[in-house]
């Protein structure tokens, strides 16, 4: 009777699938080991496993330190990662400021292989996912951590989101600009916890009504144990010897019983949740349909590609931007990115030939193939439309005229890219007032493969 109870429930309310995850970084003070060991202990009481994002450091620390108890209880749940050196400078979106798509993301590959490569030797495992280190975020990670193999990107920021859940942008599943649906429980202050579970409730409700969907929620475990971040060491650009830095204040070992408290009663409370299941960032592609989408028929996809430039959701799937055009194009869709510069149409008339349209559309499709990349422009004999009026001119085009009207494009899919290039980026360890407009144009130009995730 109460299996029959449960599965009516589920089926009348989503499934609220709640992503705990941990940004294992603290490799100055030793207690942030201690901490990670006891977070993962306690957890495996609850049944409950969580993915801890590990920086290479950390890793190769507790590897020195001779942790091979912290290391075992890790891997007893998920494996993430959070860079190689996390705060020590540059960090990423400093160095890629002033790199294009192709160059940063070589760079970020030589920076940040040694790390992937390390926490994969410690722990035995491909890491599963990765976020950036406080805001400094960049679009060219994105290249480069699929070459690495890692398939999630599994963090908080505000430099690109849709509809605050899960999203595909750059070939990966993105956690990431959550909105109401990242929380968590203050560890400072317990007689707040009633108001964090009911906040939590509020949040689950809200998806289930919805169908289902994903509430992230993160922690770091150096936060159980002192009482300031330790990279503090790097605020504002600073790059201390590593025999000057200094170890973070010290929680007392009440208060920490107190954190730990607060965490497994906040865990106890949404696992006690019918609807809710705990998954690790290596379980949320099985969750999720494939980045590329199910067939949507052309006539509807050329309507809306016509108007507006921005991902299609349907009844049978969910289409980006790039693959509505392959399809236009008359291309299976693939997994392709962005163009790497934003493109000026120099085209001049009003009407293309249909002879010179086709040459066009076959030497944009041939430089998708090659290079697994949309184009900045598509060339018309001497002259060019950017990508943008290419896909309006494209869509709007029945394929009878023997004269092609030129489209202006509206590319909508821009507006899920912040503007804001100085709040985006604020985090203590960047240089004061540092702003990256270049890294949110680079995202805007990827934005061509954004699309909402949808639960299978």
């Amino acid at each position: 009777m109460a299996s029959f109870l449960t599965a009516t429930v589920l089926a009348a309310h989503g499934p609220v699938y709640v992503v705990l995850w941990f940004d294992t970084e603290d490799y100055i003070e030793p207690a942030a080991d201690d901490a990670a060991l006891r977070i993962a202990a306690d957890l495996d009481k609850l049944g409950v496993r969580a993915t801890f994002k590990v920086v290479g450091e950390k890793a190769r620390v507790l590897e020195s330190r001779g942790r091979t108890d912290v290391i075992r209880a890790l891997g007893r749940h998920d494996i993430g990662y959070h860079s190689n050196f996390h705060s020590v400078q540059p960090t990423p979106a400093l160095y890629l400021r002033g790199m294009g798509w192709l160059d940063g993301a070589a760079e970020f590959e030589r920076r940040e292989r040694p790390g992937v490569e390390d926490v994969r030797r410690i722990f035995g495992i491909t890491p599963s996912c990765y976020g950036q280190p406080g805001s400094s975020w960049g679009p060219q990670t994105f290249r480069a951590l699929l070459r690495l193999g890692i398939p999630v990107y599994l963090d908080e920021g505000e430099q690109v989101g849709v509809g605050e859940q899960p999203f595909w942008f750059g070939g990966m599943l993105n956690v990431f600009n959550m909105g109401r649906y990242q929380l968590r429980a203050s560890l400072n202050d317990e007689s707040t916890l009633p108001e964090a579970l009911e906040k939590f409730d509020h949040a689950a409700e809200e998806l289930e009504a919805k169908g289902g969907g994903v509430i992230s929620i993160y922690y770091h475990p150096t936060e159980f144990v002192t009482t300031a971040f330790w990279d503090l060491n790097f605020a504002k650009g600073a790059n201390p010897e590593r025999n000057e830095w200094k170890k973070p204040p010290r929680r007392t070992a009440e208060e920490s019983e107190r954190c730990y408290r607060i965490l497994t009663r906040y865990v106890e409370h949404a696992k006690a949740r019918p609807s809710v299941r705990f998954v690790t960032a290596r379980e949320l592609p099985l969750l999720y349909e494939s980045q590329l989408g199910r067939a949507v028929d052309r006539a509807s996809i050329a309507r809306h590609l016509a108007g507006q430039e921005t991902f299609l959701v349907a009844d049978n799937g969910a289409l980006s931007p790039a693959e509505m055009l392959q399809i236009l194009l008359g291309m299976e869709p693939a997994a392709v990115e962005g163009p790497i510069a934003r493109g000026a149409t120099t085209y001049h008339f009003g009407e293309i030939s249909r002879p010179a349209f086709e040459r066009a559309k076959a030497d944009a499709s041939g430089f998708i193939r090659t290079n697994r990349r949309l184009p900045a422009e598509v060339w018309i004999g001497s002259q060019k439309l950017s990508l943008a009026d290419f896909a309006a001119t494209l869509a709007d085009d029945d394929g009878s005229a023997k004269g092609i009207a030129v489209r202006k494009g509206n590319l909508e899919m821009e507006k899920y890219v912040a503007t804001d290039a100085r709040r985006s980026f604020d985090w203590p360890i960047h240089p004061e007032g540092f702003s990256a407009p270049e890294l949110l144009e680079l995202a805007r130009l990827q934005a061509w493969t954004l699309k909402p995730a949808r639960l299978k």
